[in-house]
């Protein structure tokens, strides 16, 4: 998974959060990004990374029963050991994440949609719902929503950084939309641009917009500045999607970038949402 551009779209503490979220959103936060640099960054082998993301699991699982942890990622459990029992978050929301780091490690093509929405089920997802604990929301229809929203920003996010995923051989294009547009994994390695890629990134894309848009409704159950923040974050995903689509679809070369003009477009859509 692209972290670093995953958990940067993902609200850490911003303007529009109210104070007493922001320590538990910081904790999770540096949870979330400290374990993906595990699985992402430096020179560590495959299963050196795995040894290490077991260890991390044991230290979350000592946390969250206050006892004490390594000295390894003290400060990521100090910060977030106090929030496990103060906001009594979902240990198995904390889980999933590392699950899906770990899978990260071992795992490089997806076979069809659903392998993928299941690794987005635990990559991506747990963090609305963790969010969405804090906020006290916690209906059916609204986890669903927030489901839909996470996917799809992750979703969006595989399809912004194709021209970087695939040289470090991740696809995450599923071979069953690979094979509807009649793509090889040797086109995608090669980064050919063809009429064919073009249509399997913008029926990708369509995919994660529909799944946008049947989260959205949420924005309006979450209170306060948080369904502001909410909003922006819908928007991103949204914006991004244009973004690529106005390359003609054209991200196996080229990443789109959000600047500022973007970020006008988006707040004017979240006042209007």
């Amino acid at each position: 998974m692209n972290g670093v551009e995953h958990y940067e779209n993902f609200p850490v503490a911003s303007l529009l959060c109210p104070a007493r979220f922001r320590p538990p959103i910081a904790a999770i936060y540096h949870f979330a990004r400290t374990a993906d640099d595990i699985a992402d960054e430096g020179n560590a082998t495959p299963s050196e990374r795995l040894a290490a993301l077991a260890a991390y699991r044991a230290d979350l699982s000592a946390a969250s029963q206050g006892q004490a942890v390594s000295n390894r990622w003290s400060g990521v459990f100090a910060a977030l050991g106090p929030m496990l029992q103060q906001w009594q978050l979902p240990l198995p929301l904390l889980t999933d994440l590392l699950s899906a780091f770990e899978q990260d490690i071992v795992k490089t093509r997806y076979a069809n949609q659903a392998e993928l929405l299941d690794y987005c089920r635990r990559s991506a997802n747990p963090i609305g719902r963790l969010l969405l604990h804090l906020y006290g929301v916690q209906d059916i229809e609204a986890l669903r929503q927030s489901d839909c929203i996470c996917t799809a920003l992750q979703l969006v996010n595989f399809w912004q950084d194709l021209s970087e995923d695939i040289p470090r051989g991740r696809i995450y294009l599923p071979a069953d939309m690979q094979a509807k547009h009649a793509v090889t994994d040797a086109t995608l390695l090669s980064l050919q641009l063809s009429s064919n890629t073009r249509a399997l990134v913008a029926d990708s894309v369509n995919w994660a917009r529909q799944l946008m848009r049947q989260g959205a409704p949420l924005v309006k159950q979450v209170p306060g500045r948080a369904g502001w923040e909410l909003r922006l974050v819908v928007q991103g995903g949204m914006r991004i999607a244009e973004r690529i689509e106005q390359l003609d679809f054209a991200t196996l070369q080229q990443r789109p970038v959000i600047g500022k003009r973007d970020a006008l477009v988006m707040a004017w859509r979240t006042l209007w949402m």
